[in-house]
């Protein structure tokens, strides 16, 4: 059988599929339940300073008839007293003493309280420690969280402070909430983190209740911005997983968050640089038993690819991830339709006509059966239709040979620059 485990810059696990540092991670009852299911780690809810939550905390955006397309909410981290967490992670880690045991960690921004908080997590038996710099609500409006984490010298600074004291690994939790990731990743890493973890949840307002008004959810008829996550945010998080991962002045593991539901999803971020993954939503969604799928889903699908270890799918895809001034504007698709397989239900031409490049046309066969066909001449190769055709293996986005050597958008502003810069030599002489 294949083998599943991973390290994750000294943190060892059975499997790459950790619980995240959220409700499911609560208490000792909750993550010992998970081992017991089978996840090879979890990261436990952030402890710190005393809090008070909110009743009346989640949110949920349905789509389409599925449901939890995305999740929001605005609870903060653990309003459990410090020292009962303390003695359950040192129970649990006795309990599981193979399972990756990584706790949260969210303090002021001051260099006494990060060594202080660090040394009793690490006494408690934590393989390895997560920095907090993500949280979008609450924690953000009183400095941490976020506030800290969209301020690469806060990232840094904090890190550093950290590591201070750390014997464990040090993960920072980065904030999606910025402009460029990348650059809170550079300033964790030059504070001497060893990994970094990514996505946390983004600034969002689930809904508004379109008969009371209320923000949804309120709190006695006030709401608040809260941190939206779920299937909805996957796109988001993994573009920012790769842009870590292919910075060469990043460079360290990375644990991936974001949208993660199943094995596939975890395959995906995994091929875009991360070691491993943590998951929330869809544990929330469906209960602990889920990773049973994870794991027997992960072990067909490498021994599919005759593939022996997990560790052999990690950034796999990073180096085909580029900008976009590196793509080939010589490279063509056309969309070629199935008249065998299509039901004519117009879809594909009316997203066409209405909102692309109108080259699909209507025709009747001399039976009388209405047909779609592409002209190919016209078409850009945008996938459009066959995005929205709701029947598989109807429309096919072909490769055509190629009439022009590959060319990318950089590649020719270098040429032209290198001709203007003949003709200007040419003209002086």
């Amino acid at each position: 059988m294949t083998d599943l485990s991973i390290n994750l810059a000294g943190i060892k696990s059975p499997n790459p599929f950790w619980l995240a540092s959220a409700p499911p991670t609560n208490t000792g009852y909750q993550v010992q339940r998970a081992f017991e299911a089978g996840w090879g780690g979890a990261v436990w809810k952030t402890l710190g300073d005393p809090i008070i939550n909110t009743s009346s905390r989640f949110a949920a955006v349905h789509y389409n008839g599925q449901r939890v397309a995305g999740f929001n909410n605005i609870e903060l981290i653990t309003d459990r007293p410090l020292e009962v967490n303390l003695a359950e992670i040192t129970e649990t880690k006795k309990r599981f003493p193979d399972r990756a045991l990584v706790v949260s960690l969210m303090v002021e921004p001051k260099r006494d309280k990060w060594h202080e908080i660090v040394r009793k997590a690490e006494a408690a038996g934590a393989d390895g420690l997560e920095l907090n710099f993500g949280c979008p609500h609450g924690m953000a409006e009183r400095g941490m969280g976020s506030a800290s984490g969209q301020q690469p010298d806060l990232v840094e600074m904090q890190t550093m402070w950290a590591k201070e004291a750390a014997s464990t690994p040090v993960i920072v939790k980065l904030t999606p909430n910025i402009t460029d990731i990348t650059a809170t990743a550079k300033a964790a890493v030059r504070g001497g983190a060893d990994a970094i973890s990514l996505i946390n949840t983004i600034n969002s307002l689930a809904g508004v209740d379109i008969h009371t008004w209320n923000t949804i959810p309120h709190v006695g008829g006030k709401g608040a911005h809260g941190g939206y996550c779920g299937p909805a945010v996957k796109p988001i998080a993994l573009n920012m997983v790769a842009e870590c991962a292919r910075n060469a002045e990043v460079g360290v593991p990375i644990s991936g968050i974001g949208g993660i539901s199943d094995w596939k999803d975890a395959v995906e971020f995994m091929l875009m640089g991360a070691t491993g993954v943590q998951i929330c939503t869809a544990a929330m969604h469906h209960g602990f038993r889920i990773v049973e799928e994870m794991i027997d889903g992960l072990h067909h699908y490498l021994e599919g690819r005759g593939l022996t270890s997990v560790q052999q799918l990690i950034g796999g895809s990073v180096s085909r991830y580029s900008d976009w001034g590196d793509l080939d504007l010589n490279y063509k698709v056309t969309a070629r339709i199935d008249t065998e397989v299509c039901i004519t239900c117009n879809k594909c031409y009316i997203a066409c006509e209405d909102t692309s490049h109108q080259c699909i046309e209507r025709h009747v066969d001399q039976a009388g059966k209405p047909y779609l066909l592409v002209r190919e001449e016209d078409c850009v190769g945008c996938n459009l239709c066959s995005i929205v055709c709701p029947v598989d293996g109807a429309i096919e986005m072909a490769e055509l040979p190629a009439q022009a050597a590959p060319m990318s958008w950089n590649e020719r502003q270098r040429s032209l620059a290198r001709l203007e810069a003949d003709e200007e030599e040419g003209a002086i002489r």
